[in-house]
């Protein structure tokens, strides 16, 4: 597992930031237990490109346990929270590429560190994502299944 996270040692106070999520989402947590048994994201890649706060981290542990493999970045380098990071990569094993206040090189670096899993399905915010994939993923024998989009924008833009 590879991640580029700001500092480690956020990833106890991130985890429990998550987990204090986790209790306010139940829908989420009921999916979970519903389905984690049976794996059916089993041997499913997925790219995310959203904000990394703590809900976004409940979503993040529920696809791990109903089996997808995961790659994550953050999709505005101002919101991200280091400590949420921090916990997805250390206590979760994601590979996360997010840190607050990056560069716009550093930005487009982690799109383009999630890419390189080879996603069947992406889940973006603002479509940088999926329009990297485009540009960097010609010819590539990775199968696409779907992807969603949050924004609008980012719908304008596809």
């Amino acid at each position: 597992m590879n991640y580029h996270v700001k500092d480690t040692s956020l990833a106890d106070e991130g985890k429990k930031r998550i987990d204090w999520a986790e209790v306010h989402m139940p829908v989420l947590v009921a999916l979970k237990h519903k389905y984690e048994s049976e794996k059916p994201l089993k041997g499913t890649k997925i790219a995310g490109c959203l904000h990394v706060t703590k809900e976004t981290g409940v979503l993040v542990r529920v696809l791990q346990s109903v089996g997808a493999e995961l790659s994550w970045c953050g999709c505005n380098p101002l919101s991200t929270q280091d400590d949420v990071a921090a916990s997805l990569a250390i206590h979760e094993n994601i590979s996360v590429f997010a840190r607050r206040g990056i560069s716009t090189k550093e930005y487009y670096d982690d799109i383009n560190s999630v890419i390189g899993i080879r996603p069947n399905i992406t889940i973006d915010d603002g479509a940088d994502l999926t329009v990297e994939m485009h540009k960097n993923m010609n010819g590539s024998k990775s199968v696409i299944y779907g992807g969603t989009e949050e924004t609008t924008t980012g719908v304008v833009r596809l």
